[in-house]
Order: C-alpha cells, then structure tokens, then sequence
C-alpha cells in the first residue's frame, strides 16, 4: 500500500470510467502524437474514497503557499473524493494565471505526454496530491464522481466559448449550439449548454442509437434535439470533400431552424468530416470549439472561417473546472445523466473485458446487446 508523502492522501479507487486515449493506448500504444516509451496504468476519470492521511499533516487545498485550483478546505480519513490528474509545476506564468492545464510540466496519469510516464488510476489504492482530491457531497455517486473529468472538459470547452472576439464575449442566454458526437463529453456537453441557458441544442452523430441515448438524457429534461449524420465514403478529391461538408452544413443549420449558422459548434470527435462541416455550420462571427482529439494534421476551408471571423478555439483539457462540475450533479440538474451515459460495469479484475466492451469488440456474451457510451471499472 502507497503510503503519503506530507501534501498527499492515500485514495482507495471506487470507480474509474475508460476514455478513449485510454482505448487509443491499450489497442496501439499511442494517442496522437503521445506515445508509450514504457509500461502505463491508464484511466483517469477517477472517484475513491480517502483511506490515509501523512503522518501529523494539515491539508488546506494548497501546496507551497499557492493554489491550484478550489478544492476542499479540509480532507479527511472517509472522505469521497473526484481526483484531479493533472498535476502542474505551479510556478510558471501559466500556472500562476490559472491556465495550468498548459504548463509544459504538467505530468497527467495515464498519459505517453511526459516521460517517465504517470500512471493511472486503473489501481485499488494510490497517493495523490490532496489538493487535487475535491470531496463529493453525500449526494454524488461514485459513477457521477468519474463523470466529473470528462463534465470537466465540457464545461472548460463552454468557458472557451465565451471568450475573445471582436466583442466582449459571447453570452450563452438565447443563442444557439451545434455539438458534434454524440459520446459521453458530446452528451455532457449538450446537458451542459442547456443548463448555462442555451436555447437551440443540436446534437449529431452517424449512430443512432447514440443519438436515441442522447435525446433521453436527464428524462428528456434539456432542450436539445438529435440529428442523424450520413455515413459518405470519402470522397475523390479535397475539393469534393469541402463541397460535401458544405452541403451537409446547409441541411443541418435549415433543419436546426438556424439557416445562417448555429452560434457555437462543439466539435468533439476530432475527426477531420466533422471538423470542415463545424466551420462551414458556425455563424459569420461564430466560434467553433475544437474538443476532440482527432488528426494532427487535416485539410481544412479556413478561408469559409477568416472571410466570416468564425474563431477556431483549441481545448486541451480543463482548469479549474472540477467545483463547478461536482456542483451540478449536487444540485440534481444532471440527475439520471450517470445511468444514461453508464453502459457498463466491470470490476477491475475483469478489466480486459472492459477494454473489450468500451470498444464495441466484445466477444459474445459480453456486450448484452449495448453500445457502449461510457464503461466504468469499480473496484
């Protein structure tokens, strides 16, 4: 058993929900450009409990006098805890300005980004930092505490969206959202837009079954609407491929009720199609937010974006995000979201087979006849 260092607690893993870099690493040892130089633990969409504190400590949610981000002012032995893995410097401008989740020294656990590599939290028991352990109300599950990673990531995405411009900003109240995918962050992107007040949500994916999980969310409670993507063979030329995305825009914004564009696009599948139809889908002074990881290099009609000043805005990740996010699921809003989002259950000595079922490749019997949207691995 770990034990902890003065500013760490010993976390006992209850819950940890497999991502797709996690996928990406298991199936071919690389996510994009990231790739494993050594041995990896992954996962880390994380939920535990606090088992050991170090010995004679006072843990205040800071580390050498500076904040990293709003957690708990006080952790201890019983606690439920989200854990936060992305562990920065602390020191340099970005980190100083609250934009840690870019510091060139940020180690995260189970990512090939930095080397040697940190591991993840597909473990019964580790130590991490305490204040990036943010304590879960009684009324936030274990499931709903993985979730608060990947809730996260949309919430610093909708943030992104708001900022810069020509204006001051973009306000949410009244305008309109095109999210692309319909997997977990694109489904808790879409919640999350509904709740901030927006009023126009479209939510598109080339899977149906997806987008019938999507429309359920929250007991149909947000105001989002579902919008079934054709599967196209990839066409000769890249001209033909821009036409073609072109042409989708223009049906998806005219069935959205959005013939100029939608305000916001979320791209959150990386893959290049959806990424031309996000920029020829966006309003002229539009923004589209690049979510997923996807292609490092694309062929892309930025001329459709700099003739029209639709901002490009990158996401990598999230800063401090975690409070706001472990508030919602207190606050009931995304109440039946988990069991939605949840598809599958595995305990961690059958994690093969969760591997297996997060990538749709389950051998028979496994699967029970679901698509696989999120798998969580309890322990």
């Amino acid at each position: 058993m770990p034990l902890p260092r003065p500013h760490e607690v010993q976390v006992s893993i209850k819950a940890t929900g497999l991502c797709g870099s996690d996928l990406h690493y298991y199936n071919h040892g690389r996510n994009g450009n990231f790739v494993l130089q050594s041995p990896l633990v992954l996962g880390h969409e994380a939920a535990g409990v606090v088992t050991a504190l170090p010995p004679q400590s006072i843990i205040n949610g800071h580390s050498n006098g500076i904040p990293v981000s709003v957690a708990s002012t006080c952790l201890d032995v019983g606690d439920r805890v989200a854990l936060e893995v992305g562990l920065p410097c602390r020191s340099c401008r970005l980190c100083t300005t609250g934009r840690y989740n870019l510091c060139p020294k940020l180690t995260f656990g189970s990512s090939a980004k930095t080397f040697p590599h940190a591991d993840g939290t597909l473990q019964t028991c580790i130590t991490h930092p305490a204040d990036m352990c943010h304590k879960l109300p009684e009324n936030v599950t274990f499931e709903q505490g993985a979730l608060v990673e990947p809730l996260a990531v949309s919430l610093h995405a909708i943030n992104r969206s708001q900022q810069g411009g020509s204006g001051g900003g973009s306000p949410l109240t009244g305008s309109s959202a095109l999210v692309l995918g319909a997997g977990a962050v694109g489904m808790l992107t879409a919640a999350a837009l509904s709740v901030s007040g927006v009023t126009r949500i479209v939510i598109a994916d080339i899977d149906v079954v997806r987008l019938r999980i999507a429309a359920g969310l929250g007991n149909g409670r947000y105001n989002l609407t579902t919008h079934l993507l054709p599967r196209k063979q990839a066409a000769a030329s890249a001209e033909k491929t821009l036409g073609d995305a072109s042409e989708l825009a223009g049906e998806v914004c005219e069935i959205a009720g959005v013939p100029d564009g939608f305000d916001r696009v979320f791209e959150c599948t990386g893959i290049p199609s959806c990424v031309q139809l996000g920029i020829y889908a966006s309003t002229s002074g539009g923004r589209l937010i690049l979510v997923g990881m996807g292609s490092p290099i694309q062929t892309l009609p930025l001329g459709a974006a700099a003739l029209r000043e639709v901002d490009i805005i990158g996401v990598f990740r999230y800063a401090n995000c975690y409070p706001a996010a472990i508030a919602l699921f207190a606050s009931g809003k995304f109440d039946g979201v988990a069991e939605a989002l949840v598809t599958h259950r595995v305990g961690l000595p059958d994690g093969e087979k969760a591997f297996r079922l997060a990538a749709n490749a389950a051998t028979e019997g496994e699967d029970e006849g679901r698509v696989a949207v999120k798998v969580v691995v309890t322990s």
